[in-house]
């Protein structure tokens, strides 16, 4: 879901939308109104996956969405940020949604270089969202109410949006290394490995398929990493492993023009008769079907 995808999508649209939206090369912005956002839902059957950076607050009415494999409920008073490679699966709104949020396309002149990113913008993080004070909440709409002022400007600053950018991203950074640390302080040993297990899982299952690999990875046995999910989550660590690797395939099969064997093989499947087989088994269509009929 980059800025081609989302101007194709939103073209028709923008005479009815450019009072609570923003769309250029370099920047994309919903401004209270969720209609974008639910526009770019309807038309793009999920899963999707984008490939940028976005930051926003949640303000009223409530969502349930699956964000890199979990479900996330989010609620007024939280902030949200989606990194590179998200995947996101749409599985609720409810009604008057309001949301302010921006995201930052591939042309956008980043603040930082990738070295010097704040940790929660490195690559560390996928994605998060946490609720907030009310007070973090307003200094977050103030980032992006100014950031709107200044895009509506004729030949406004393009340092000047870099900067506040920034001011902005620190800002989420903060909130969540506070996040983080009172997270560890309240969190069992047994959910740390989940979330752990999630974030490798990722990663890397579009090349490793078993549970070993992740075992090994976090220095644990087998079947311990195996029983510690499947009590933490009530499914099994394969069952994971083959929600992600089936969500990348399916991204794959509707969004590129690689042929199904080519898949098949960055997928790491020994040959596209077994992926085939695979794919069938836990979705019902062979690629081919599924592809065809998205």
């Amino acid at each position: 879901m980059n800025y081609s995808r989302i101007r194709e999508i939103l073209s028709p649209h923008f005479a009815q939308i450019l009072e609570y939206s923003y769309f250029s090369n370099e920047l994309g912005m919903i401004y209270g109104n969720p209609n974008v956002f639910l526009l770019a839902m309807h038309h793009s059957m999920p899963p999707f996956v984008i490939d940028d950076y976005r930051m926003g607050v949640f303000v009223g009415g409530e969502a349930r969405i699956s964000i890199n494999l979990v479900e996330r409920n989010l609620s007024p008073g939280t902030l949200v940020f989606l990194g590179p490679g998200t995947i996101i699966n749409p599985i609720h709104f409810g009604e008057n949604l309001e949301l302010y949020g921006i995201g930052l396309f591939a042309d956008f002149p980043m603040p930082f270089a990738k070295e010097q990113m704040p940790s929660a913008f490195n690559g560390q993080v996928r994605d998060f969202q946490i609720k907030v004070d009310e007070s973090d909440i307003i200094t977050a709409r103030h980032f992006i109410d100014t950031i709107w002022h200044l895009v509506h400007q004729p030949d406004y600053n393009r340092q000047t949006l870099s900067s506040i950018v920034a001011a902005m991203m620190y800002h989420y950074d903060g909130l969540y290394r506070k996040h983080i640390d009172l997270v560890k302080a309240s969190q069992s040993r047994e959910q740390t490995i989940f979330d752990r297990f999630i974030y490798l899982v990722n990663q890397h299952a579009t090349r490793e398929h078993q549970i070993g690999f992740y075992a090994d990875k976090m220095c644990l046995n087998e079947h311990y990493l195996g029983t510690v999910i499947r009590q933490a989550s009530g499914i099994t660590a394969k069952e994971w492993i083959d929600r992600a690797l089936i969500e990348h395939i399916k991204i794959e099969l509707k969004y590129s023009d690689k042929p199904i064997v080519q898949i098949s093989e960055e997928m790491n499947f020994p040959n596209p008769s077994f992926f085939s087989k695979y794919f069938k088994r836990l979705t019902n269509q062979t690629p081919l079907e599924y592809k065809l009929s998205n």
